[in-house]
């Protein structure tokens, strides 16, 4: 996904001065994330006789305790005026994000989608499990050119690219091996994440604006069960989300997977500043380990987290294939998320 980028490093460099000669400069300096598009409906929703909040400016937990409120009918009669709203509300009941987008979306009827927005790339949120009674959450973020469009049939057609296949792989893993466990499993297409070939994947923009949903989704999340705990895994360009998330997160999230990373925004591990297990793997066929594991004046991502001197743990993938496979059935990596997955942290009795 960052293909474009890891041909021999001094072609890199070459493309890289490059790119910032035709810019005049303009991509040097720090990550600056734009802000969310206004949801559609605004206006309608801030008009509303229940008088809700403000969702560009309300916190998760203000979300939160309007809803709990609020009478029964009256919440679902509010998702029922603004679906486009309430299905992408951070702090708003599952229940209710699902009815809403279940009016929205084709094929939410048999599915559980906690978040959809087709406009432009268009976002999607689709949870695997009962997200009410979930002990442990893992939430997958993708990488580059993953859009709505391919969340069910993978970039290009290719369908372990998607973050639909790959979340039911996990969850029909975890099923498999840890038949007991509570466990939620959520595809979180949450960002826009940047297109291939572009200056945006070697800077951190995009994943700054997605690492700050990150963290109102997660806080969202641990609102409604403050002792359930999390996993963030990130792939490719996801992982740069996860890690610039990774201050920000709460104490629930015990652990960050980075794979196939080109680098997590930091030179080491202690710059993520995060109590959570850091986790990385990269398979001998990726070619995500031939980019330069590098941050110059905005440009890169740090140091590749599957490289020893970063401090994260191992996880094993040695049997992926290339740079899409971590969640192929057969492999080493989904058995090792799926065991985490269903790992309680340590003196848990759950």
């Amino acid at each position: 996904m960052l293909r474009r980028l890891v041909t021999p490093r001094r072609t890199v460099l070459a493309a890289t001065l490059t790119g910032l000669a035709l810019a005049g400069g303009s991509v040097l300096g720090p990550a600056r994330p734009a802000p969310p598009p206004a949801p559609a409906g605004l206006a309608a929703w801030l008009a509303d006789p229940l008088a809700p909040p403000d969702p560009v400016t309300a916190t998760p937990a203000r979300m939160a305790a309007y809803f709990a409120a609020l009478a029964p009918a009256d919440a679902t009669a509010l998702a029922h005026r603004h679906p486009r709203i309430t299905g992408n509300l951070d702090g708003a009941p599952p229940a209710l994000r699902y009815a809403a987008n279940r009016q929205r979306h084709p094929q939410a009827a048999t599915r559980q989608i906690l978040g959809f927005d087709d406009r432009a790339d268009g976002r999607m949120i689709e949870v695997l499990g009962d997200l009410d009674t979930a002990d442990r959450v893992v939430i997958l973020v993708p990488g580059v050119d993953t859009d709505l469009a391919g969340f069910d049939t993978g970039l290009g057609g290719v369908q372990r690219r998607a973050p639909a296949w790959q979340a039911r792989r996990l969850d029909e893993r975890i099923r498999d091996g840890h038949p007991g466990a509570r466990v939620a499993v959520v595809a979180w297409l949450g960002y826009d994440p940047p297109e291939g070939g572009g200056r945006d994947i070697v800077r951190e923009d995009r994943a700054a604006a997605g690492a700050l949903a990150l963290q109102r989704f997660v806080d969202g999340l641990v609102l409604a069960d403050a002792d359930r705990s999390i996993v963030v895994a990130g792939h490719s360009y996801g992982s740069i989300v996860a890690g610039l998330a990774a201050p920000g997160l709460p104490a629930q999230v015990t652990d960050i997977v980075a794979l196939g990373s080109p680098g997590m925004g930091v030179a080491d591990r202690s710059g993520l500043r995060t109590g959570a297990r850091v986790w990385a793997c990269a398979s001998p066929g990726d070619w995500i380990r031939r980019v330069p594991g590098v941050r110059i004046l905005g440009l890169g991502h740090g140091t590749l987290p599957s490289d020893p001197e970063f401090g994260a743990l191992p996880l094993p993938c040695d049997d992926v294939d290339g740079h899409d496979g971590y969640f192929e059935p057969h492999t080493t990596s989904l058995r090792a998320l799926a065991d985490l997955a269903a790992a309680l942290p340590d003196g848990d009795p759950r």
